[in-house]
C-alpha cells in the first residue's frame, strides 16, 4: 500500500500528472489524512473507452494511498455534453442518458470495489450528478452560481475558443457546462468534505471552474489534477484500432478483442504506456521496457500489458478465456475447449462467413472464406500441407466437413498457413 506522503512521487514517476494545482498545498492535504477525491464521467455513450482507464490508475493509485474515492456519473451533465473544439454535441434523450448512467456505473465498480473489498480499502461513493442539478432552477442557476462565473475566464477555455472562431460557433447550453461541473465540486465538498478532483487535462478549465468556485463560496482551497493527454506515436488516439474504438464494456468491444489490442500495440507505444497503466512495482515496468528494448520480437511487454488490463478490466476468467482463443485459433489449444461466445467474439475480429445449405467442400469453403483467391488456389494450399479444419492439416480438399467437426455455436475454423484464420458457420445454424 503507498502512502500517503508518497502517492504524488508515484504518480510523477508513471507520468499520470501533466498540471496540477498548488503541489506543496497537495501534497501536505493527502500527507495530513485521508482525503476526499473525485472523478466524474459523463455518459455520452453507452460504455467509457480505453481512454477512460487513465482517470481509473489515478483513482485507484489515491484509493491504495488511503484517501477516499467518490466517482461522478454525470446524469446532468449528459444531458448537456461538455463542447467539444469542432462541433455542437447531439442532445440525448433523458431517457437514454439515464440508461448509460446505470450501465457506466455497473461497469465502474470492479476498477474500486473489488480492492476495497480484497484490500482493506475506503470504499467508492458513488454520486449522479443530476440529484442536485435536477431541482435547481433557473433563478438559482443564474444567481447562485452564475454570479460566481467571469465571462472573459470562461471564454478562454480551449474547446471554447475554438468553437468561437468557428462556423459552427457555440450554444448557450454548451458554452455553460463549465458552471455545473464546477458545482458538481462545491456540492461533493459540502455534502462529502472533497476537497480533490481528478480528471484529464482537457477538462483543466473545468477543474479549476470547480476549485474557484469553492474557494469563493466556501472561503477554502480545495485541488484539482490533470492527466495527460494519451496518443499513439502515430498521434491518433488511444483506444482507436482500424477507425474502431476500443471499449470496456464486454458488449461493445470483447474480452478477446480487448486483449488482442493491447497485445498489438507499438513497441514506441508499449514503452510510453508501461508506466501509465501498469500497477506493476518500478523495477518489473523497467525490466519489461528493456525486454522490448532487446527483444521487440518476443512483444513480451505487450503480453504483459493485455494481461493485467484485461484482467483489471474484465477479471480473471475473461482472460484466460481470451488467452485461450488466441492459441486455439493459431493451433496451440484445443478449440472445443472455448465457449461460443468466446469463439464467436474471436472469430468476429478474425473474418467469418455463413454459407447457404450443404456443407460445400473444404476447398470450397477455403475460397469462400476468402483464405484463398480460387479453387485452384485452396486445392494447391491443400496439396503443399498448408490449409487445416479446426487446426488439423486438411488431407483431402474435396472432402466435406461431417457434424464432429461443428464447434460450439455452429463453427468451423479454417486456416491458411500460421497466421490466417476465418470463421465459416451455414445460415441455418443458430449459434448457442
Amino acid at each position: 500500500m503507498t502512502s500517503s506522503a508518497d502517492v504524488v512521487d508515484e504518480l510523477h514517476r508513471r507520468g499520470l500528472i501533466a498540471q496540477s494545482t498548488d503541489e506543496g498545498e497537495l501534497r501536505a492535504a493527502l500527507a495530513a489524512g485521508p482525503v476526499t477525491y473525485y472523478c466524474g464521467f459523463d455518459p455520452t455513450a453507452r460504455s467509457l473507452h480505453v481512454g477512460h482507464l487513465i482517470q481509473f490508475m489515478v483513482l485507484r493509485a489515491l484509493q491504495r494511498a488511503g484517501h477516499q474515492p467518490i466517482v461522478l456519473v454525470g446524469g446532468a451533465t449528459g444531458l448537456i455534453g461538455d463542447p467539444r473544439p469542432s462541433a455542437e454535441r447531439t442532445l440525448n434523450s433523458p431517457e437514454l442518458v439515464g440508461e448509460w448512467v446505470e450501465r457506466i456505473r455497473a461497469r465502474v465498480a470492479p476498477f474500486l470495489d473489488r480492492p476495497a473489498a480484497e484490500q482493506g480499502l475506503l470504499a467508492p461513493v458513488y454520486v449522479n450528478n443530476l440529484e442536485w442539478t435536477a431541482p435547481l432552477s433557473a433563478i438559482d442557476f443564474l444567481r447562485e452560481l452564475g454570479k460566481n462565473f467571469r465571462v472573459n475566464r470562461m471564454l478562454a477555455k480551449e474547446a471554447v475558443s475554438a468553437r468561437l472562431n468557428s462556423d459552427a460557433g457555440i450554444s448557450y447550453t454548451e458554452f455553460s457546462y463549465q458552471i455545473l461541473q464546477a458545482n458538481d465540486f462545491k456540492e461533493l465538498h459540502e455534502r462529502h468534505g472533497c476537497t480533490l478532483q481528478t480528471g484529464g487535462s482537457d477538462q483543466w478549465g473545468n477543474l479549476t471552474a470547480g476549485t474557484d468556485l469553492v474557494r469563493r463560496t466556501h472561503g477554502v482551497s480545495v485541488h484539482a489534477l490533470g492527466t495527460p493527454l494519451i496518443t499513439r506515436a502515430d498521434g491518433t488516439k488511444i483506444g482507436k484500432t482500424e477507425g474502431a474504438t476500443v471499449w470496456l464494456d464486454p458488449e461493445e468491444t470483447s474480452p478477446y478483442a480487448f486483449f488482442q489490442y493491447w497485445l498489438g500495440i507499438d513497441d514506441v507505444d508499449v514503452r510510453a504506456w508501461l508506466p501509465l497503466f501498469s500497477e506493476r512495482s518500478p523495477e518489473e515496468v523497467a525490466a519489461l521496457i528493456a525486454s522490448s528494448e532487446e527483444k521487440p520480437q518476443a512483444r513480451e511487454a505487450q503480453r504483459a500489458l493485455a494481461e493485467e488490463l484485461t484482467r483489471l478490466v474484465h477479471g480473471e476468467d475473461e482472460l484466460r478465456q481470451a488467452e485461450a482463443a488466441g492459441r486455439a485459433l493459431f493451433g496451440r489449444a484445443e478449440l472445443a475447449e472455448l465457449g461460443a461466445a468466446t469463439l464467436e467474439a474471436a472469430l468476429s475480429e478474425a473474418g467469418t462467413t455463413t454459407v447457404e445449405g450443404e456443407w460445400p467442400t473444404l476447398a470450397a469453403l477455403l475460397q469462400q472464406s476468402g483464405l484463398c483467391s480460387s479453387l485452384s488456389d485452396a486445392r494447391r494450399t491443400v496439396k503443399e500441407g498448408g490449409a487445416y479444419l479446426n487446426n488439423v492439416r486438411i488431407a483431402d480438399g474435396e472432402a466435406r466437413p461431417v457434424s464432429s467437426d461443428v464447434l460450439p455455436g455452429g463453427w468451423l475454423v479454417l486456416r491458411r498457413g500460421r497466421r490466417t484464420v476465418a470463421g465459416v458457420r451455414r445460415a441455418e445454424v443458430s449459434a448457442v
